[in-house]
């Protein structure tokens, strides 16, 4: 059974991972999305602001959407979201992180023009193995409530 705008309560909802960042996915991403020095090469990210190989904070943001979708977004009535509110890139992404993702809901509530629906506001927080905090983001999902699911389902 898909999860509906009732299963998402406020406070902490999971923690996921860990997923693994190589120095391969770092430079195949970069150099695919965001083909800067300090993402593709090491002699010229040492004398960068990130002091070193460090990941694009987009490649961040994607991988913080697959470790939502992988951990609990795929399971769950979810119409799409209306866009981002806010991406903070606190630390540097980097070859070897092992990645964990903590999601909580910051709140929720019903649809006043389709009441079949609502909005859960997300607060995802991504660190590495040693719990340094690399990105905080926020966002609402548009989500069905059980009964619509129940009623889709028939």
């Amino acid at each position: 059974m898909k999860l509906g705008l009732e299963d998402f309560l406020q406070g902490h909802f999971g923690t996921f991972g860990p997923y693994h960042v190589s120095r391969e996915d770092i430079i195949a991403f970069a150099a695919e999305f965001d083909p800067q020095p300090m993402h593709l090469d090491e002699a010229a990210a040492r004398h960068s602001l990130l002091q070193g190989l460090a990941g694009s904070g987009w490649h961040l943001c994607a991988i913080t959407m697959r470790m939502i979708c992988d951990g609990f977004l795929l399971r769950t009535a979810c119409l799409g979201s209306p866009g981002v509110d806010e991406v903070k890139w606190l630390a540097p992404l980097r070859p070897g992180d092992d990645l964990t993702l903590d999601v909580g809901v910051a709140g929720s509530r019903i649809s006043s023009s389709k009441p079949d629906r609502g909005f859960v506001h997300f607060k995802n927080q991504i660190r590495n193995a040693n719990g340094q905090l690399l990105l905080v983001s926020t966002m609402p999902v548009i989500i069905l409530r059980r009964d619509a699911i129940d009623g889709a389902s028939r």
